[in-house]
């Protein structure tokens, strides 16, 4: 007997869309679309997202053993940022104005889904953390770099072995990472629904289209190393254009339906 009601959504009845080469760039046409509509809006959280990076660099150079904690802390504001750029992008696409005060406070009714699911990249990240200390415990040779030396540690021939390995061990959870938020948070903006079903169906998303996914996965981390350039200044605008796109990619892989928290 099926219990499910015919408003509820669990990982299984929502419909996945085929997906194409081409639609990445589609994604990033139609975000940048959205950027030079509403780009008071962009600004505003372009430079939140500029904050962040400067932070962690300097961090990173005065502090580094508190970089992890840092890291986890703007994972938990991260998602937070996105989800008023998805508003943005979902208001202009019901035909409504942006607008910066809806976007900021977008999230408060969907905070439990929030919660949870961010719980769970904090998790990840401390996970991660804990990894990389270890594969620099077993098979860092040359002792453990200082900042302004660590260049210099990580071409050493002597530690190709740790380098090898801790691109494995980092891609594994960035391939986690990603492949669990890649649609999921602008899903719970758009339908409401629980962290598992939005997390379950963005895996999903990518394991049927893993090959698109790959490439707009490269797409971004591409666009975010070059922005970094010039102390990072270009997030002001990769920053923003990447969370609008990310929108589009939802909607392109997600079946369109009645959005269960329409925008007012």
């Amino acid at each position: 007997m099926n219990t499910t009601s015919p408003t509820e959504s669990t990982p299984f009845s929502i419909v996945l869309q085929p997906l194409r080469w081409a639609d990445p760039w589609r994604w990033l046409a139609r975000g940048w679309g959205d950027l030079r509509a509403a780009p008071g809006i962009a600004l505003f959280y372009g430079l939140w997202f500029w904050a962040m990076a400067w932070v962690l660099g300097w961090v990173f150079r005065t502090r580094p053993e508190y970089v992890m904690s840092l890291a986890s802390g703007c994972l938990l504001l991260g998602p937070f940022l996105a989800m008023g750029l998805y508003d943005t992008s979902r208001r202009r696409e019901a035909g409504l104005a942006p607008e910066l005060g809806q976007s900021i406070t977008c999230w408060d009714r969907h905070l439990g889904s929030m919660g949870l699911l961010v719980l769970v990249l904090v998790l990840l990240e401390l996970l991660w953390g804990r990894a990389s200390l270890v594969v620099f415990a077993v098979f860092f040779n040359t002792g453990l770099p200082s900042t302004t030396g660590v260049l210099d540690a990580l071409l050493s021939p002597q530690n190709w072995e740790f380098v090898a390995v801790y691109l494995l061990v980092g891609g594994v959870f960035a391939a986690l990472v990603f492949s669990t938020t890649v649609v999921s948070i602008p899903m719970i903006l758009d339908r409401d629904t629980d962290a598992l079903t939005a997390a379950i169906t963005s895996m999903r998303v990518v394991l049927d289209n893993t090959g698109v996914m790959l490439l707009w996965g490269a797409l971004i981390a591409l666009l975010v190393l070059a922005s970094l350039w010039a102390w990072g200044a270009g997030l002001v605008l990769v920053g923003p254009l990447l969370g609008h796109a990310s929108w589009h990619a939802y909607r392109s892989a997600v079946q369109g339906g009645p959005s269960a928290t329409a925008a007012p």
